[in-house]
């Protein structure tokens, strides 16, 4: 497994800064990023997350697995 998680089904309104935030929570965050269309520059509803190791990527995932950031699209 790695330490980058793929985080799906985000509010359009989520942050790189809202998504770090909720995974600081289960360790050291290396880097969040929602990915945003090139163009229009608005969220494409997912993201990722690169955590400093494995052991706390596989925390994360088995925490917040089906947690709402914000209201579902």
């Amino acid at each position: 497994m790695e330490n980058k998680v793929f985080v799906g089904n985000l509010a359009y309104s989520v942050t790189d800064m809202q998504l770090q935030e909720l995974f600081e929570r289960q360790g050291t965050v290396k880097s969040a990023k929602v990915i945003c269309d090139r163009v229009t520059g608005r969220s494409r509803g997912y993201g990722f997350v690169e955590m400093s190791s494995e052991d706390e990527a596989r925390r994360a995932i088995e925490t917040l697995n089906g947690t709402q950031l914000e209201d579902a699209r």
